[in-house]
């Protein structure tokens, strides 16, 4: 993938309007120094989610039609389109960070996937149990209120202990990765387990605090 696919007014309907994923489209111009600036992240971002996002760009100036149709006023703005609508954008330069947190949403979800603001209420309403799964030493430095630690490579021997806990259990480490490849696990030997999506990387860039003991 050298550079973006390009939408013209004569391809907007096919490419954006009928697309049956979600679209993130770039408003940008030739002389628009912000948005060659971006062009490597946006390029990293669509390899990133080839399959799930069709990420492409439209140079206002040869499709002035939709810019001014939808209000655009400056380059670079971006606008998230799933099932033919508008659903979210933002004006600006960013980077591959920002867009993939204003995409996230839109985004397929890994079975027993759970975000940092769900599982919040969950914890509110004492319907979830939270599981750390990192090693000891890295649990007694900091981790979520009033989590248990079973470290990861011990959990498929110890599933008895998760079923005995007194709410559904919800599993977390560092990014989230790990979780998510042992939910996909063992939901393929019918043991469906939640997860924290992005772990507690994503826990603290959402605004929630660690407990740290003293």
């Amino acid at each position: 993938m050298a550079a973006l696919p390009v939408v013209t007014e004569r391809t907007f309907e096919q490419e954006v309007l009928n697309s049956e994923l979600p679209v993130l489209l770039e408003f940008s111009a030739e002389w628009c120094g912000p948005c060659k600036q971006m062009a490597p992240d946006l390029l990293a971002l669509a390899r990133e989610l080839e399959g799930k996002v069709k990420v492409v760009t439209l140079d206002i100036d040869k499709s002035p039609t939709i810019p001014r149709q939808m209000g655009v006023q400056s380059v670079p703005t971006f606008v998230v389109f799933q099932n033919g609508r508008p659903v979210g954008g933002k004006a600006g330069a960013m980077r591959k960070a920002e867009l993939r947190t204003m995409l996230d949403p839109f985004l397929p979800r890994a079975e027993g996937a759970v975000r940092p603001e769900e599982l919040v209420q969950l914890l509110k309403a004492g319907r979830v149990s939270v599981v750390d799964t990192r090693d000891a030493p890295v649990f007694q430095r900091a981790h979520l209120p009033s989590a248990i630690n079973l470290p990861l490579n011990e959990i498929e021997s110890r599933l008895a202990e998760l079923h005995m806990l007194p709410a559904t259990p919800v599993l977390y480490c560092r990014s989230g990765d790990l979780t998510k490849e042992l939910a996909a696990k063992l939901a393929e030997q019918d043991v469906p387990v939640a997860f924290l999506e992005g772990g507690v990387l994503a826990w603290e860039a959402s605004g929630q605090k660690l407990e740290r003991p003293d």
